[in-house]
C-alpha cells in the first residue's frame, strides 16, 4: 500500500456499512492497519449491529445510530487499552458489521429418501423440501462460532449447516410421528411448525441463529402417485357413467311426457299423431301402473318372520335326535312326534325335561294343564341313548 493510501486511510474518519445485501451476514470494516481517530463517526443502520474487537477480544458493541467515538462510548476499549485520561493518537481496534435482518431464500431439500411405513403401500421412500428463514440472533455467538477471522460470511458458508440439522430432524420427526405416506402430507403445516422449533433450539446457543420459519413440501414416489392418480380416475368416471344412466332415464321420460303434451295439444294432427299420441300415452299409462303395482306389492308384503334361535334335542326311541328348532319343534307336534312327555334337552335345561313342563314348548300343547292338587307324575327316563347334545 502506497503513502497516499495510508494518509486516505487516516484520514477517513467514518466507519460505516452501506452494502445493501441480504445474503451477506457479517463484513469486517476495512482499515489501514486498523486503525482508528479519536473522534471518529460511528454510523449503524437499522438490521445492523457493529462489534469492535481488539488483539482478538471482543470490545463495545453498537446497535443501531449514529456515534462519535471516544472514551465515553468505548468503555471496554477503554480498559483493554489502558485509557485513563483518553486517547489523542489513532488506536487499533477491528469492527465488524453484523447484517441482522432475515434471510428469506434459504432453499433446503433431503440428500437422501426418508423411508417410513405406510399402512397401504408398505414400505415407502419419500422427499421433502422447502424455504428456511433465517437471521442472525445473537451477534456476540455469531461472531465468536462462524465468523472467526474471516473479512465477510456469506450465507453459502452456513447453508450447508442447516441443510444438515433441517435433514437430520424431519427424520426423527417423521419416524417418531409413525404417519403414513398420505398422512405426511395432509399434516405438513404441523409438522413444519416442530421442525422449525427442533432446528431453532439446535443452532441457537451454538450459532448465534434464529429459525423465524420453515416450510415443506413432500414428494410421494412416481409409482404411488400414478396409482393414486388411477384410483381417483376410476371413481370419477364410474361416478360419471351412474349420472349418464340416471340423466338418460330422465330425459326419455322428459321426452314421453313432451310428445304425449304435444299430441294433445295438437287436434289436427292427423291420424298418425293422434296413434303416436295414444300409443305414448298407452305405454307411459302401463310404465305407470307396473310401477304403482310393483309399490303396493311392497307394500302387502309381509316383512320376513324372524325364526326363533332357541334349539332342542328330542328323544327319539331312546336316543337323542336333532336340534331342532322351534319351527320344526311345532310340525313335530302336528305329526305326533313330539307329545307331552317326550323328553328333550338344550343347554338351558339341567337334564332331559318332558316337552309338557318346558315354557318354551308348552304352548305347542293344546292339552291343558293338570287340575290343581293333582301330581302328573314324572315321566320315565329314556331308555337308551346320550344323556348330552
Amino acid at each position: 500500500m502506497g503513502l497516499m493510501d495510508k494518509l486516505r486511510g487516516e484520514l477517513v474518519d467514518i466507519i460505516e456499512w452501506i452494502e445493501d445485501s441480504r445474503t451477506l451476514l457479517a463484513w469486517r470494516f476495512p482499515r489501514y492497519q486498523n486503525e482508528i481517530k479519536q473522534g471518529a463517526q460511528l454510523i449503524v443502520r437499522e438490521g445492523q449491529i457493529a462489534i469492535f474487537v481488539y488483539q482478538g477480544q471482543l470490545a463495545d458493541t453498537f446497535g443501531p445510530g449514529s456515534y462519535t467515538l471516544n472514551t465515553q462510548n468505548l468503555p471496554i476499549m477503554s480498559t483493554l487499552q489502558g485509557w485513563k485520561y483518553g486517547f489523542n493518537s489513532p488506536f487499533r481496534s477491528e469492527v465488524y458489521f453484523i447484517n441482522t435482518r432475515p434471510v428469506t431464500d434459504l432453499r433446503w431439500g433431503t440428500p437422501n429418501p426418508i423411508t417410513l411405513r405406510d399402512p397401504d403401500f408398505g414400505m415407502v421412500q419419500v422427499r421433502a423440501n422447502g424455504l428456511c428463514v433465517l437471521r442472525v440472533q445473537d451477534p456476540v455467538i455469531f461472531l465468536r462460532k462462524v465468523i472467526g477471522t474471516d473479512s465477510a460470511v456469506d450465507v453459502d458458508e452456513i447453508t450447508e449447516l442447516i441443510r444438515r440439522e433441517i435433514s437430520q430432524a424431519l427424520s426423527e420427526l417423521v419416524l417418531g410421528t409413525g404417519v403414513g405416506a398420505i398422512d405426511l402430507q395432509a399434516h405438513q403445516t404441523e409438522i413444519s411448525n416442530k421442525l422449525r422449533d427442533v432446528v431453532a433450539a439446535r443452532v441457537d446457543d451454538e450459532f448465534g441463529l434464529a429459525i423465524d420459519s420453515i416450510t415443506m413440501n413432500v414428494s410421494m414416489p412416481d409409482e404411488i402417485t400414478q396409482a393414486m392418480t388411477r384410483g381417483v380416475a376410476q371413481g370419477v368416471e364410474e361416478s360419471g357413467r351412474m349420472r349418464q344412466l340416471d340423466d338418460l332415464d330422465k330425459y326419455q321420460r322428459v321426452r314421453q311426457v313432451d310428445a304425449m303434451n304435444t299430441a294433445a295439444g295438437n287436434p289436427g294432427g292427423g291420424a298418425m299423431g293422434d296413434m303416436m299420441g295414444a300409443s305414448m300415452g298407452i305405454a307411459l299409462g302401463q310404465q305407470m301402473a307396473g310401477q304403482m303395482q310393483q309399490q303396493q306389492q311392497q307394500q302387502q308384503t309381509p316383512p320376513p318372520l324372524v325364526q326363533d334361535a332357541q334349539t332342542f334335542h328330542v328323544e327319539v326311541n331312546g336316543a337323542a335326535a336333532g336340534p331342532y328348532n322351534m319351527g320344526q319343534l311345532r310340525q313335530m307336534v302336528s305329526g305326533g312326534q313330539l307329545a307331552v312327555q317326550t323328553l328333550v334337552w338344550n343347554a338351558g335345561l339341567a337334564g332331559w325335561t318332558p316337552a309338557g313342563q318346558v315354557p318354551a314348548l308348552q304352548g305347542f300343547f293344546s292339552a291343558p294343564p293338570p287340575l290343581p292338587g293333582q301330581n302328573p307324575g314324572t315321566p320315565p327316563a329314556p331308555a337308551s341313548g346320550p344323556q348330552n347334545a
